[in-house]
């Protein structure tokens, strides 16, 4: 890293000696020489830009890039404004990190604060904070902000992702508390089971809405089956379904949490995405990392101040709710530049884009003979059906440069998004139709 320090040899010397220093030998001079390192690493040679370039582009092309998409479950293609890309690549963005010193990161500070805002417009709760790091992560944070000393269970849905379920889990037993799953019924949340299950010892019921199998949850239902005993009700929702479905406030949730990779985010091999936390009032000191507020400076124009940051987290953590100190500053930033791009109009636009969509590839595939629908029900823009051979469709759609849906131990859970087109959906449909004659 030496050829990239800014400091000249002279500008070393002149530090070596301001130290008393002859050499930086002597600087290193408390390191025990049994803990130096004096053999050359194990590096290979170095290389010039354009070599690497080369070398990056070489790995890149090992990658199968599916032009055409059917598959979500959890990440998904949707289409990206230029504008959303361009302005957090700007270096002021890039390189911008947590506003340790608040008040001097205005610009950062706004971007938050526009951040939070969008999300709960979006959500219809009261305060929402930075993000935190992804979709699962939220889920298990507000849990986590639920618990009270005689209410420590957690009660999840097993509609919800599996991989959301792990998360919670993982939290829950690092936390000493216990963790119950509803069980499913027809590819929903069985009320009668849940209502079964809940005492006075929980926390909060989670219930994400789309579920994992894509159907709609009747959540004003489950959160009134909730608060009935006391805990609190927490959504984990799509984002860009948010557009379209009654909010979280308007079903009584508590809090709001769910994954913005819908939100102007590319599916990037897995990441970088973000989880967004919203909650009502009531519970807007719990939500954990940093919230930003918007004031007036001394001469009366307008500025933001981080009003209000766990201090737990970073000084006294053996007492923190939460061990999050960081939030996705950049995707959130992202995820901004495309919500306030494509608008209220455009974001609704795509959400019934892809739900119409979603339904005309349903429609197709279950003209096939062998495919039906795994569920009833009414479904956003993902859906399950059954399949003769799912490894036999899959294989042969790929072969057509087709990325389908996801086998699952129910059939296949397939996805359709704004960008795909009708003539994409009759690809599929007749792929399907030759595999299996």
């Amino acid at each position: 890293m030496g050829g990239y320090l800014p400091a000249t040899d002279a500008d070393r010397a002149a530090m070596l000696q301001a130290l008393g220093l002859t050499d930086m030998e002597d600087l290193f001079a408390c390191v025990p020489q049994a803990v130096r390192q004096r053999a050359p690493l194990n590096l290979p040679a170095g290389a010039s830009e354009l070599e690497v370039l080369e070398r990056m582009r070489g790995l890149a092309g090992r990658n199968t890039v599916f032009p055409t998409v059917f598959r979500g479950a959890g990440a998904y293609r949707h289409f990206i404004p230029a504008i959303a890309k361009n302005v957090p690549a700007k270096e002021t963005f890039l390189t911008a990190y947590t506003p340790y010193q608040a008040e001097m990161s205005q610009g950062l500070l706004q971007a938050i604060f526009e951040f939070q805002t969008m999300i709960c417009a979006l959500t219809g709760m009261d305060a929402a904070n930075a993000s935190v790091y992804d979709g699962a992560t939220a889920a298990a944070e507000a849990a986590a902000m639920c618990r009270e000393r005689a209410r420590t269970r957690t009660v999840i849905s097993a509609t919800a992702h599996p991989q959301v379920i792990e998360v919670v889990r993982t939290y829950c037993e690092a936390a000493g508390t216990e963790l119950a799953i509803i069980p499913a019924k027809d590819g929903i949340t069985d009320c009668a089971a849940l209502a079964a299950t809940l005492s006075g010892s929980d926390a909060c019921v989670i219930v994400q809405q789309p579920n994992y199998y894509g159907l709609l949850e009747d959540c004003a239902v489950l959160g009134e089956a909730a608060h009935a005993t006391g805990a609190k009700f927490i959504m984990s929702v799509n984002p860009l379904a948010a557009a379209l479905l009654r909010t979280p406030a308007d079903c009584g949730a508590d809090i709001a949490v769910g994954d913005g990779q819908s939100l102007g985010l590319p599916l990037a091999f897995g990441g970088p995405s973000l989880g967004f936390m919203a909650a009502k009032q009531s519970l807007a000191r719990k939500l954990p990392g940093r919230i930003v507020g918007q004031t007036a400076d001394a001469n009366g124009n307008r500025a933001f101040v981080l009003t209000l940051q766990a201090r737990e987290q970073h000084i006294r953590r053996e007492k923190a709710g939460s061990s999050i100190c960081s939030n996705q500053a950049l995707c959130a930033l992202q995820a901004s530049v495309y919500m306030a791009s494509m608008g209220p109009g455009g974001i609704s636009a795509a959400a019934q884009q892809s739900m119409d969509n979603a339904h005309a590839l349903a429609e197709g595939i279950c003209s096939l003979p062998g495919y039906a629908m795994r569920f009833a029900g009414p479904y956003f823009h993902e859906f399950v059906t059954t399949c003769p051979d799912a490894h036999k469709a899959l294989a042969a759609l790929e072969q057509n440069g087709i990325l389908g849906g996801l086998p699952i131990d129910e059939g296949i859970l397939w996805c359709a998004t704004e960008l795909n087109t009708q003539q994409e959906i009759d690809r599929v449909v007749g792929v399907l139709q030759e595999v299996g004659t």
